[in-house]
């Protein structure tokens, strides 16, 4: 289709150009009318006559060739006159939603019912921007030093890999399951490219009906071989949430909303988990950190170092995944680690085990079988470097950034304990 976009008639005064997208707002005055037309660029005012409009209606699609006129008061500064408008959609009946107010007043049930429509809100565009960014972020960070892109199996045969429930599914008359993480997978392919990472769905079968779980979610994940300790991992780390802030920051449409985006330190601030719960005022035998003991820790960062993020390591092996590589000499604690984002857990991590007989050892000691495990446990029998890696969950991320109260908003159709559709 030959058409300029909104944001590009300003250039074109005096000409006859075409444009197209989706009817805002009508406005009807006696002597003239306005259509308001919005594509993906923002909106375009057209000067026609109220007869002409009132057999439209709002987000019906239209094609409209006229010629461009400046006008201060317009958006951009110019507007379409004598136009030609041909409808390109059906006609559009009632809508549940109006989109042409500034804002969404609707409960988040009727937000994610209609997210088709909802969806289009001018509000919520630097949203969704802004989740594009970051994952832009991820994936130039990471290219940039050295990182391969992989994409894993969303299909697995082994149940569980972290004690978290999983889907299952019927796969050809026998169990398969819905993968929680491409963690195993990423592990095997740091002995082909020593660093990898993905972008994927993963499942999660937990029935937490809270404003931070969903059942389906995006996760960012990176592995990297041949690193002394978690404290390699953790570098990597800082970089990639500074690079997929800094993407965030250079889009005109998130800068233009306003969002509380954060600096990242050059040195995060690191606690280790003996420390954190201490200032967090936790029994000393306490095996995790609960959401009070985040918030706890996030103060205690602003505080002291001016700093939203929050590195704890340190967590009890037991708490962590079977193949979190523990602290020698430090039981119960392990080279597994979070990162707290202004006081709430945003990012995993650890070293990971890189030798057969401790994972062997490991499994045996939590009462798991080996056999499901056999095919990646060949791996550790064919030489594997000292390794480890982290996952992002990206809608939290999103959602913290942004000050958005619930990971639904900021996930174009969510998945959880009630919600399949649409």
């Amino acid at each position: 289709m030959q058409r300029i976009l909104s944001a590009e008639l300003a250039a074109h005064v005096g000409e006859q150009v075409t444009i197209a997208g989706w009817i805002h707002r009508r406005r009807m005055l006696k002597s003239v009318a306005f259509l308001i037309l919005r594509d993906r660029s923002g909106f375009a005012q057209v000067v026609t006559t109220s007869a002409e409009l009132e057999a439209l209606s709002e987000e019906t699609v239209v094609r409209v060739t006229g010629t461009v006129t400046a006008n201060e008061v317009a958006p951009g500064g110019a507007e379409l006159t004598s136009p030609a408008i041909e409808v390109l959609s059906d006609q559009v009946e009632a809508l549940p939603v109006e989109l042409f107010r500034p804002s969404l007043n609707v409960t988040l049930p009727t937000l994610l019912d209609h997210a088709p429509l909802t969806l289009r809100h001018p509000a919520r565009r630097p949203l969704f921007d802004l989740r594009a960014a970051v994952v832009r972020g991820f994936r130039s960070t990471l290219d940039g030093l050295g990182f391969t892109e992989v994409h894993s199996p969303k299909i697995v045969g082994i149940a569980t890999e972290s004690g978290s429930n999983v889907f299952e599914l019927d796969y050809f008359g026998r169990k398969a399951y819905l993968a929680q993480s491409p963690q195993l997978y990423k592990q095997t392919l740091v002995g082909v490219f020593e660093r990898v990472y993905e972008i994927g769905q993963a499942f999660r079968a937990e029935p937490s009906d809270t404003a931070r779980h969903l059942a389906e979610y995006v996760s960012l994940d990176a592995e990297l071989g041949f690193i002394d300790n978690q404290r390699d991992v953790m570098a990597v780390l800082r970089d990639v949430v500074a690079g997929m802030i800094a993407e965030a920051k250079a889009v005109p449409s998130v800068a233009a909303a306003g969002f509380d985006l954060p600096e990242v330190p050059a040195e995060i601030p690191i606690l280790h988990f003996s420390e954190a719960l201490k200032i967090a005022g936790a029994p000393a035998d306490e095996e995790d950190l609960a959401p009070a003991h985040e918030r706890a820790i996030g103060e205690w960062g602003r505080r002291v170092h001016g700093s939203d993020f929050v590195y704890v390591e340190g967590y009890p092996t037991l708490k962590r995944a079977f193949y979190t590589h523990p602290e020698p000499g430090r039981e119960p604690y392990s080279r597994a680690f979070d990162l707290i984002f202004r006081g709430i857990e945003m990012v995993s991590g650890s070293q990971r085990l890189h030798r057969y007989a401790d994972y062997v050892s490991t499994l045996t000691e939590r009462g798991a079988q080996l056999e499901p495990y056999e095919a990646f446990l060949e791996v550790f029998k064919l030489g594997m470097p000292p390794h480890g890696g982290f996952a992002i969950g990206l809608e939290r991320f999103v959602a913290q950034l942004t000050g958005t109260a619930n990971v639904r908003e900021v996930t174009f159709f969510p998945r959880d304990l009630h919600r399949v559709t649409p």
